[in-house]
């Protein structure tokens, strides 16, 4: 018999630990060489591992959400097919028989013996005889008052009325009518407060309670909130922008686009950011706190923030100062994809130097993003509405117009970022949103 210890492989530079997101094998398993072991999560990507060899699986490290360092054993697994069989006692394969001879023991010790069983059984005095059975109480339901009609029984209420029965669960025949037959909202209200202490629930199913387990990526996630949170004096900063002039382009642009991909909001957001942050290097930036130390980054790695199964991750693009609408576009897709399918790179996943946050037609008003660690802010735009405004009439005058509005977030590190740089950043980026023509203009 023969037995390989798999031990968790340096999956990554500087990764110290994994966490176990999913099992593919149990003890007593059969595994193929490169066969599937189990998921294990770092703070960049999800890897799986494979198996070496094949055999039978002897041991595993841990349950779905334990951490295993680098290097550490994760699996054990018997190499000779044959071992199960000749396997002395002292093997791990033989441990489970010790336990089953126990509890053959206790079952001896705790059983009587059969001349002991007849002896108490003649000593006992016979049983008496059952009692008879009573009839089973039906619980009675809450009723109205005495002159509730019967469910057959003709009676009268409005539509309102009956839709407001009908969303709380009510029989309109066991409603008592107001005097002239008629069933008004002020009789429901009666019935509600009659059968209130008797029990009456409305139609709502009932959901009990849940315990989940906090693991994976949702816990990565709590995680890095929460080391951001506790170690970063966030501020945040918001501006109303009119899009107006923007959304006009990008219709334009989306009409004559041909083979191209449709365009967003956030390819136009980013090119206004880009095309910002040069005079704001503070802002494209990351704080590594312990060493004391801002990096300011020429490039912009724009980390985007996108909503999957798993929870929420920041996919990377990078250099994105270098793109296009058209190819920001199709970075947008690519990689948006490959978060929620889980396909996305290691690389992918980490580097970035700003990041990114919108919740499309969800955005809300306005937001205060928390920033992703060790950068120093995050921008949010929000919700677009539309809202009636005082526009230049072209003679001196005003005229009330229906303009297109949407405010921007900011969230920062005031350790790195001070409040004037980042409210004249957001007003920067404005003058490029409500001329657009700016944005593309060399």
């Amino acid at each position: 018999m023969g037995t390989y210890t798999f031990r968790l492989p340096d999956i990554g530079e500087g990764i110290a630990e994994a966490e176990i997101v999913a099992w593919h094998v149990a003890v007593g398993d059969m595994v193929e060489e490169d066969g599937r072991l189990a998921d294990m999560m770092t703070d960049k990507a999800t890897v799986e591992m494979e198996s070496p060899v094949s055999g039978r699986i002897v041991s595993i490290a841990g349950e779905v959400g334990d951490v295993v360092a680098i290097g550490s054993a994760l699996v054990v697994i018997e190499t000779d097919g044959q071992a199960e069989a000749e396997a002395p006692a002292s093997s791990q394969s033989a441990a489970p028989a010790p336990a089953a001879e126990v509890v053959e023991e206790r079952i001896e010790v705790e059983t009587p013996d059969a001349a002991d069983v007849t002896r108490v059984e003649a000593a006992a005095p016979p049983p008496p005889p059952p009692p008879a059975p009573t009839p089973k109480a039906v619980p009675t339901k809450p009723v109205a008052p005495a002159n509730t009609r019967d469910a057959g029984a003709k009676f009268l209420a409005s539509p309102a009325v009956r839709q407001r029965a009908h969303d709380l669960g009510i029989d309109l025949s066991e409603v008592r009518p107001s005097e002239e037959g008629r069933v008004r909202h002020a009789d429901l209200d009666q019935f509600l407060a009659y059968n209130a202490m008797g029990g009456y629930r409305s139609a709502g199913a009932e959901r009990g309670d849940e315990i989940i387990k906090v693991i994976g990526m949702r816990r990565r996630i709590a995680e890095n909130m929460a080391a951001s949170k506790r170690h970063i004096p966030h501020f945040s900063y918001v501006e109303e922008c009119d899009v107006t002039a923007l959304e006009a382009m990008r219709d334009q642009l989306n009409t004559n686009r041909g083979d191209k991909p449709k365009l967003t909001l956030l390819p136009l957001l980013i090119t206004a950011i880009c095309r910002t942050l040069p005079q704001y290097p503070m802002i494209n930036a990351r704080y590594d706190d312990e060493a004391g130390v801002v990096t300011r980054y020429g490039a912009v790695h724009l980390g985007m923030a996108a909503q999957t199964p798993a929870g929420l991750m920041v996919p990377v693009i990078r250099n994105a100062q270098n793109l296009n609408l058209w190819q920001l576009a199709r970075e947008i897709v690519r990689l948006a994809e490959a978060a929620r399918s889980g396909s996305a790179k290691s690389e992918e996943l980490s580097g970035s130097t700003l990041t990114i946050t919108s919740l499309g037609p969800l955005g809300g008003v306005a937001t205060t993003p928390v920033i992703n660690r060790p950068e120093v802010a995050i921008i949010g735009p929000n919700r677009i509405i539309e809202r009636p405004m005082f526009v230049p009439d072209g003679m001196g005058g005003e005229r009330i117009e229906k303009r297109k509005l949407m405010n921007i977030s900011i969230s920062c590190d005031h350790r790195v970022v001070d409040g004037h740089d980042a409210a004249s950043f957001v007003q920067a980026i404005r003058k490029l949103i409500e001329t657009p023509v700016l944005m593309l203009a060399d």
